[in-house]
């Protein structure tokens, strides 16, 4: 079905303009500033009035714990809360059961996008310290990059060894996409505050968070990272950055197109603060810690400066009862948040003196800059329609009993916006629309240009 969406205000580009978009036959046709003249023929009208129209958000940073992991979430179920959120485009992560470190294992989670999912797609290839041989096989048109864990998380796959490390930054086909933590600090904290919880000096709530999983841990490795990117050439993307030093390790001067080494930021580090653990406990676990308010104000300050490139979510979902334990040692790090954080970004970029266009630059255009996806997140004609419809002017309160997460929860539950995302394209197809979805409908494999 083609598609006419009428009396829209356009967000692309660092520009807010009034237009209409023809979509036929899953691409974004004509950008018609005259709709008088233009015949539209017998197109499905949507009427945007008062809304805004924006690039789908894509999101290269999920775990949609499929295979292995499916109490948790899927392909299927976490697809659906991405759209909902208007994203159109998302590249998974490979520590799942099992680990995505061949290209047999890595195919059989396209094959299974290609079944559930109600969004685009790509998988990244996980690096472990034997693997190097699978990695260089890796196609980087076809997948967006490996993942590399200089620092353990859920799935443990730390790459650890030097020459390892080295080797895999110099051969490496693709983007390069890290977790730096340095696992000897953690492992150092982390057992320092099991004995003062055993001799019952501390109780193990989740403020000690941030205190086990320090900025030292952050900075050392991700140094140790952007050093090697630099001696060797490759191409680095650093994850969810969450402290002030780390940012100092990047260039904002250099164009996003001529950048090889980036740093990503998740709207938890724009949210919370470690003041936050009181209210919220283990819901707002997750790895690297949240830190300081210095640190948060540092991120924002990233964010307004160009040290930080995209902001990706790191969805994470786990079921209920692996999250609120009564120890921190035993409660998982992650948390579900994909199909809010456009919402929630877009209220708080506005209150912190930044704009519409600028949240889609963060959320739309650079990620598809930056991993040079073929004809996706802009609002360009003959692009792909990948699209969201924004009205902010509503007033939504997020619960758990609106979530379309399988694990049933979200941290942040009582949370009101004034963000919400009312329709989602993908490949030109109306995919949700006010809270309904296309189940029909599935997305495409992403193309990346080498």
């Amino acid at each position: 079905m083609n598609y006419y969406i009428k009396n829209a205000t356009i967000v692309n580009e660092g520009e807010s303009f009034p237009a209409h978009l023809y979509i036929k036959d899953g691409i974004i046709a004509k950008i018609v500033c005259d709709a008088e003249l233009f015949d539209a023929g017998n197109a499905q009208i949507i009427d945007a009035r008062g809304k805004y129209v924006i690039p789908g958000v894509i999101d290269e940073h999920v775990h949609f714990r499929e295979p292995g992991m499916t109490a948790k979430a899927d392909i299927g179920s976490e697809s659906r809360a991405a759209v909902a959120g208007g994203v159109t485009s998302f590249m998974e992560m490979p520590n799942t059961v099992p680990q995505t470190t061949t290209q047999a294992l890595l195919q059989d989670k396209f094959d299974l996008a290609a079944e559930k999912s109600l969004a685009n797609y790509s998988f990244y290839i996980g690096a472990t310290n034997d693997n190097l041989d699978e990695i260089v096989k890796t196609d980087p048109a076809t997948v967006c990059g490996v993942k590399l864990f200089m620092g353990s998380s859920t799935g443990n796959m730390l790459v650890d060894k030097d020459s390892v490390l080295e080797t895999l930054f110099r051969e490496s086909p693709c983007l390069i996409a890290a977790h730096c933590e340095d696992e000897e600090i953690i492992k150092r904290n982390t057992q320092h505050y099991k004995e003062l919880a055993e001799h019952h000096e501390i109780v193990p709530d989740a403020s000690i968070h941030p205190l086990v999983r320090t900025e030292e841990a952050c900075y050392r490795s991700t140094e140790k990272a952007v050093m090697l990117a630099k001696k060797t050439g490759a191409r680095l993307h650093v994850m969810h950055i969450s402290t002030r030093s780390e940012l100092l390790l990047f260039d904002s001067t250099i164009p996003l197109v001529d950048r090889k080494i980036t740093a990503e930021t998740c709207p938890h580090y724009l949210l919370f603060d470690d003041r936050d653990y009181a209210r919220f406990g283990f819901a707002i676990k997750c790895n690297p810690a949240i830190k300081s308010l210095q640190g948060k104000l540092a991120i924002w300050k990233g964010v307004k400066d160009g040290y930080i490139s995209t902001i990706g979510s790191d969805h994470a979902p786990h079921q209920r009862e692996e999250k609120f334990t009564d120890s921190y040692f035993t409660a998982k790090s992650g948390f579900p948040s994909i199909q809010h954080n456009f919402a929630l970004m877009a209220d708080n970029f506005k209150r912190n003196g930044l704009t519409l266009a600028d949240l889609v630059t963060l959320m739309c255009h650079n990620p598809a800059t930056l991993y040079r996806i073929d004809c996706r997140g802009f609002i360009r004609e003959g692009y792909f329609a990948d699209l969201a419809i924004v009205d902010t002017d509503a007033n939504e309160l997020i619960s758990n009993e609106k979530v379309h997460y399988k694990c049933g929860w979200t941290p942040y539950d009582g949370v009101a916006t004034h963000t919400k995302v009312t329709h989602t394209f993908v490949n030109g197809n109306l995919v949700y629309e006010n809270g309904q979805f296309n189940e029909e409908f599935r997305g495409e494999r992403l193309r990346f240009e080498v």
